[in-house]
Parts: C-alpha cells; sequence; structure tokens
C-alpha cells in the first residue's frame, strides 16, 4: 500500500534540463522510479537521460496520459506557475522541491491545490519515497528499506540520518515523506498522520518535527481524541534553540507561547507519545512502541 506513491507511479520532471533537476532525474531513475517525461518551456523535443522533454505539462500528458505525479526543480521566480500548471492539467500529486518560493505565492498555490483536489508535497522539501517502490526527490535512495515504519519530517537532513539508523537497526519504513520547512506547506503533519493511520502496511508512525509553528502540537490533540492509533515516536530539532530566536528553517519561528522546544515535548508526552532526545534514541523508542502494539 504505503502512501501517496507506489510502483504505479509514473513522473513528470518540470524543470528537468536544469542543473538539479537533470541530477536528481538521473537519481530517480536509478532508483528504479517510472520517469515518463519532463517539461522546460522551449526545450521541447529534447531529451535528458532518456526522458523525453516538453514545453508543457499539457503537451507531456497528452503524449504520457499515464502520468500521475510531477516533481518541480524550477527556480523560486517562476515555481508558483508551474504548479498551477501540473494542477490544470490534472496531475493530482506534486513535489516542490525549490525553496525561497515567497510565501503569497505558496498560499496561493496550496489553497488551489486543495479546490481542485491535487495533493501537495513541499515547498522546499526532500520529497518522498516508498522504499523499493518509487523515490520522487532528492533523497539518497540507500538509506531506505521496505517496511512497516511511516516517517514524516519537517527537515530534510534528518529525515535522511533517522531513516538510517531505523535502516541499520533492522527497521524499515513504508514511507518517508519531508512535508517541508516553510511556514506554509502543502501537506501537514495532521493530514499525513491520518494516511499512515489509514495504511495497512504502517503499523508504526515516526515524527521528526522542529522548533516552531504548532503541527506537532495538533497531531498530540489528535492522539488524545483517538483520531490517530498507531503508536508514535517523535524527534524535535531545536532543543539548544534559545526561545524567541529564529532557527534555519523560515518555519521554525517561536511565536506568542507555541512552538517552543518544552511545549512541543510536554503536549507531545501528555498525548503519551515516545519523545527521543537525540536522533540515535529513535529507533530503540520504535522498537519498544512495534512490541507494545503487538501485545
Amino acid at each position: 500500500m504505503a502512501i501517496l506513491v507506489d510502483e504505479n507511479a509514473r513522473v513528470i520532471v518540470q524543470g528537468i534540463t536544469g542543473k538539479e533537476g537533470s541530477f536528481h532525474t538521473k537519481l530517480m531513475l536509478e532508483y528504479g522510479t517510472k520517469v515518463v517525461a519532463g517539461v522546460t518551456p522551449g526545450k521541447g523535443g529534447t531529451q535528458v537521460h532518456g526522458v523525453p522533454v516538453y514545453d508543457t505539462v499539457e503537451e507531456a500528458l497528452r503524449e504520457h496520459p499515464e502520468a500521475n505525479t510531477s516533481i518541480v526543480f524550477v527556480p523560486a521566480k517562476f515555481a508558483a506557475d508551474a504548479v498551477y500548471e501540473a494542477i490544470d492539467a490534472g496531475i493530482k500529486t506534486i513535489v516542490v522541491i525549490t525553496e525561497h518560493i515567497p510565501i503569497h505565492d505558496a498560499m496561493g498555490f496550496v489553497n488551489y491545490a486543495k479546490r481542485k483536489g491535487a495533493v501537495i508535497i513541499g515547498p522546499n522539501c526532500p520529497g518522498i519515497i516508498t522504499p523499493g517502490k518509487a523515490k520522487v526527490g532528492i533523497m539518497p535512495g540507500s538509506v531506505f528499506t521496505p517496511g512497516p515504519v511511516g516517517v514524516m519530517s519537517r527537515s530534510g537532513t534528518l529525515t535522511y540520518e533517522i531513516s538510517y539508523f531505523l535502516t541499520r537497526a533492522g527497521i524499515g519504513q513504508s514511507t518517508v515523506i519531508g512535508v517541508g520547512g516553510d511556514p506554509i506547506t502543502g501537506l501537514t503533519f495532521p493530514e499525513v498522520v491520518t494516511m499512515f493511520e489509514k495504511d495497512p502496511e504502517t503499523k508504526a508512525i515516526v515524527m521528526i518535527g522542529e522548533i516552531g509553528g504548532d503541527a506537532e502540537e495538533r497531531v498530540a490533540k489528535m492522539v488524545e481524541r483517538g483520531e490517530v492509533t498507531k503508536p508514535i515516536v517523535a524527534f524535535i530539532a531545536g532543543r539548544t534553540a534559545p526561545e524567541g530566536k529564529r532557527m534555519g528553517h523560515a518555519g521554525a519561528i517561536i511565536m506568542l507561547g507555541t512552538g517552543a522546544y518544552k511545549d512541543k515535548v510536554e503536549a507531545l508526552r501528555k498525548a503519551n507519545i515516545k519523545v527521543a532526545t537525540t536522533p540515535y534514541e529513535v529507533p530503540k523508542l520504535v522498537q519498544e512502541a512495534l512490541k507494545e502494539s503487538r501485545r
């Protein structure tokens, strides 16, 4: 099962002829992802790593009607247009890798996607991988292995690091998704946790959060209300950050008494969610959680 992408994903790469787009298309193909087309206006008729390039998403879909997923490597200034183009062409899962997209642009296309029934992952994210089936993103495929743990993350690097520790401990992943670190993202933790809750292959969930915002607190509330019954293990980045300090991601801003490290940990523990203090602790807590859920 997995969530959002699996062996049936057929991918269009928007911005395929750029340095990032071309590089990651090669890695996605090597992983086994079915990349069926690329789009760069003015470059139609060319090829990148054997993938045909078209001027528009609409044109790509005419030739490849099986395409159902898009990944966006378009520069920030033009990224919103690329996302609107994919939504209007009928693509239902759109992964936006691009960073530095203005907030009002992101708000616009995130709301538009919701109205049109499309799912946006990102912006400013590493993408999504269902190990052994498909990778639509920039994560190093070698650190993941198939298994029963769903991973959702606001951080890029920590996604790979914690997944690597899980893999090394013999714990595979159902789907790993980086929602992005910007203040406005398409998918949020509460939405992803709902998908994992419904996925029969996912037996436990790892949530890699960070200071700022209230996504982790909202997941805690869902657990308290009984909307999520699968065990969750959390790690929150930013434990040593001084309060009121903006850290790294634009989304990591602590405001109005919410989003501080201690508030998040308190909310999670109150909901009986196990919280790791270091990334290395996550596999041990996941093993405990899986054992407890089998009882």
